[in-house]
């Protein structure tokens, strides 16, 4: 009886060291790029009353997610071009998802949304394990996501969101049916 205790405390134990091993290792077994799904991730979801929410939230549709901070200059100037482009192509379905970094209060992010207009999707992950798991090397950085939750776009910098071409990738996505 005594045998078969340690047995399961082994079996345990390297079930235990595989998993936290496979969480470190897995940036570099599975990278986050264009052509890979698209990670899970769960934030606080500041038009929602402050739910937590996950990118599950938005399967099966055509995805912005946007990675940014209140405090980043880049991110100010490219956030308006978000704003537009949800004007632009909102109606059509796109969902825009914006998910800021910052660590303090929620308000500060909720302040940030009405300064500068913003009706697209306003997340806050404050524990920034979006970074960790999307491998991002600064903000903004963001990621175009298809139907079928793959990352067709990926983008380090403030961009202009609206331009001509990124709305014709838009379209075409939509235009895509999963």
């Amino acid at each position: 009886m005594k045998r078969q205790w340690i047995l399961v405390g082994v079996v345990i134990t390297l079930l235990t060291a595989g998993a936290v091993i496979g969480t470190h290792l897995a940036p570099d077994i599975f990278p986050v790029e264009v052509g890979a799904r698209a990670p899970q991730f769960h934030a606080i979801d500041l038009n929602n009353h402050g739910d937590s929410t996950s990118l599950d939230r938005y399967k099966g549709q055509v995805v912005l997610l946007n990675i940014w901070a209140t405090w980043c200059e880049p991110c100010r100037i490219e956030l308006p071009s978000l704003e537009r482009l949800q004007t632009a192509m909102g109606p059509q379905g796109l969902k825009i998802v914006s998910v800021s970094i910052d660590t303090g209060d929620s308000s500060v992010v909720r302040k940030f949304q009405r300064d500068y207009g913003l009706t697209f999707d306003i997340l806050q992950d404050k524990s920034r394990a979006i970074e960790r798991i999307y491998q991002t090397t600064g903000v903004p950085e963001t990621f175009v996501i298809d139907r079928d939750g793959r990352i067709l776009k990926k983008d380090a910098g403030a961009r202009i969101w609206d331009s001509p071409d990124n709305q014709d990738l838009v379209r075409r996505l939509l235009a895509r049916r999963g």
